[in-house]
């Protein structure tokens, strides 16, 4: 329950944040060519978007396993040896994350010490660099399910990218087109 709430959470997150930046720079850059004038403050709001859906972004894909490996050596390896190695790999990512987060806390506190502010909005770097631990732990924890449902659960990640080409080659899309009639499918 609480697993789907957080996907929905990160899900919605992501969506709202690429939805943000892309309005943002489309007035900023109607602005510019029609008015001749350019908003700083829309510029800035659109950087902090973009960060935060990024590193959100990341976490999410960590949870839908679809982050980028090299995967062919590994796949040529018996179940049991690649099962371990992924998880090896797995526990240093987990690793890696985790002292991400411990250390951007310290340039949180940094920031809340010593304050910088945004030079067009004036928010504190402190409030905008939370994303680091937030999205770092998020991740960690994300790489953890993922493992825990492979070799617990027994539940296998699918392929994101091939199910989503599947979606699109098999018809299940509504975006799909029928290509005898190059009308899309309803």
């Amino acid at each position: 329950m609480l697993a789907k709430l957080l996907n929905h959470i990160e899900d919605y997150a992501c969506r709202f944040l690429l939805g943000v930046f892309v309005v943002l720079l489309f007035i900023q850059v109607v602005m510019r060519v029609t008015l001749g004038i350019g908003t700083a403050w829309i510029e800035e709001l659109a950087r902090y978007a973009f960060i935060w859906f990024v590193f959100l972004g990341a976490a999410h894909a960590a949870h839908l396993s679809a982050h980028n490996r090299l995967q062919i050596h590994i796949n040529l390896l018996p179940k049991r040896v690649a099962n371990t190695l992924l998880l090896l790999v797995d526990l240093i990512w987990v690793g890696f994350c985790l002292v991400l987060a411990w250390n951007s806390f310290s340039l949180i506190g940094l920031l809340l010490d010593f304050p910088y502010h945004s030079p067009a909005l004036g928010w504190s770097l402190a409030y905008v660099y939370f994303v680091f631990p937030i999205a770092f732990v998020l991740m960690a924890f994300r790489v953890l399910q993922v493992q825990y449902m492979k070799l617990v659960k027994g539940i296998e990640p699918g392929d994101v990218e091939q199910q989503e080409v599947s979606k699109i080659t098999d018809g299940d899309s509504h975006a799909s087109v029928d290509s005898s009639s190059n009308k899309p499918k309803r």
